[in-house]
């Protein structure tokens, strides 16, 4: 290693390089007898009535903390001061509950999914640096939609903890797959399966250095289930670094024990491999049409290969998709890429360039409210429900992006449209909460 390079770099050719960096974290926990009554889906995985009905007669669910508006009366709006006053006091009351438990010590974890007709994926869960989110070493693929990044940053900020974390990958590295398996071999702290029938097991790293040290041989993270909590990670950051003086680079002790930045300055994670990671497709609905679903369907045949009254709901290759519109399901074949880059070839890409901007006037799919975006987990079924109670007039079935497509366009700079990609199974959140209300001052900002 080259002089003045920092002990988290690697060289090539006398030049520093940033790598990974994984972080042990005291982590507020359940007790494992109340794991399986706590843990709930993600808050971006379920809308406010889904949350509702999935919390009641649960008034231990972690949703509380996650959808707190579920708490109040159903005509509050979404982002209502009164939503994140709620989602605060629900997280204190988690912390301090007699079912939660805080760690004594500093750890990283194993978590394990195991999902029917899916298989399962087993990654890392710990802290990530803020600093590698801002510097690049933990990649985007996807622009954020400015109001969820502004509700993740005040919740975040109102509730002083990363109450769910963010989903990442990396390259297949060997030393880190033999210490995941031997943690594996060891008795488990939870292991319960959900009502959704996925398998959710994690393993306390004992003695986490080994895996600490491995992931410095990783060059990069990849985001890739997450990209609003990890911006609101980075602002919120800004925003208590602000308020209590310089930032990690003069890296000082903190309650987290000696030489360790502030709390604030990581945020959780789940690390997967890449050879683990599951994508599916993240389909479309527009809710209106410029002309009758009929005559709207005549020019898309006019303008693409189009077969019409198809069975097939979902294609079965890259450069199709299929349509419901004007009552049934149709074929289009998307035309060529327009430009040399991975991100140019994406299905997704295809779709806006020749579609959705040409012939729907959708310039913008995170701000433009024709749009709205439907997981591949739900199914066909789902999409053309939209349509035939009135929610939409044209649903659009894609073709999953794939992981390497995604490393690829990472890779090159590029940035994918919004909701490109679905991952499954989901993480489930209140297993293993970042709670660093110690270190913020009383007068930093909430908001």
């Amino acid at each position: 290693m080259p002089a003045g390079c920092p002990p988290l770099f690697f060289s090539l050719t006398n030049t520093c390089f940033l790598m990974a960096t994984l972080l042990p974290f005291r982590a507020v926990r359940p007790l494992p007898q109340y794991a399986d009554e706590i843990a709930s889906v993600p808050y971006d995985v379920v809308d406010r009535d889904e949350a509702r009905r999935a919390a009641a007669d649960r008034p231990r669910s972690f949703l509380h903390v996650a959808r707190p508006e579920i708490d109040l009366a159903p005509d509050v709006d979404l982002y209502d001061d009164a939503v994140y006053r709620r989602g605060a006091r629900n997280l204190r009351r988690f912390v301090e509950a007699p079912y939660t438990t805080r760690e004594e010590h500093p750890a990283v974890y194993v978590y394990r999914l195991e999902a029917p007709e899916i298989g399962g994926q087993t990654g890392i869960l710990g802290g990530v640096s803020v600093g590698e989110y801002t510097n690049g070493t933990i990649v985007k693929h996807e622009e954020t939609r400015p109001q969820k990044e502004d509700d993740r940053t005040r919740h975040i900020l109102e509730q002083r903890a990363h109450a769910e974390p963010v989903m990442l990958t990396y390259r297949d590295q060997a030393p880190i797959h033999a210490r995941v398996e031997q943690i594996q071999s060891e008795a488990p702290l939870y292991d319960f399966e959900a009502e959704d029938g996925v398998r959710h097991t994690v393993w306390t790293a004992e003695a986490p250095a080994s895996l600490v040290e491995a992931f410095r041989e990783v060059e990069h993270l990849y985001i890739a289930d997450g990209h609003h909590r990890c911006k609101a990670a980075s602002r919120a950051a800004a925003a208590l670094r602000s308020a209590k003086g310089p930032g990690p680079e003069s890296v000082r002790d903190s309650k987290h024990g000696p030489g360790r930045p502030p709390g604030y300055e990581l945020f959780t994670a789940v690390l997967f491999p890449m050879s683990h990671m599951h994508i599916m497709a993240y389909n479309r609905v527009v809710r209106s049409v410029p002309v009758a679903p009929a005559e709207f369907l005549d020019r898309l045949d006019a303008a693409f290969a189009v077969e019409r009254d198809v069975e097939e709901a979902v294609p079965s290759e890259k450069g199709h998709v299929c349509l419901y519109l004007a009552g049934a399901w149709h074929r289009l074949a998307l035309p060529p890429a327009t430009g040399p880059r991975t991100v140019d070839a994406l299905d997704v890409s295809r779709l806006s360039d020749h579609l959705l901007e040409p012939h729907l006037d959708i310039t913008d799919q995170r701000r433009d409210p024709t749009i709205d975006f439907v997981g591949g987990i739900r199914g066909p079924e789902a999409l053309q429900a939209r349509v035939d109670r009135g929610d939409a007039q044209l649903a659009i079935s894609m073709y999953p992006t794939s992981i390497e497509e995604l490393v690829a366009v990472s890779d090159e700079g590029s940035l994918m449209p919004p909701k490109s990609t679905w991952f499954e199974p989901k993480l489930r959140s209140g297993l293993l909460v970042h709670d660093f209300a110690a270190e913020v001052p009383a007068d930093a900002p909430s908001r």
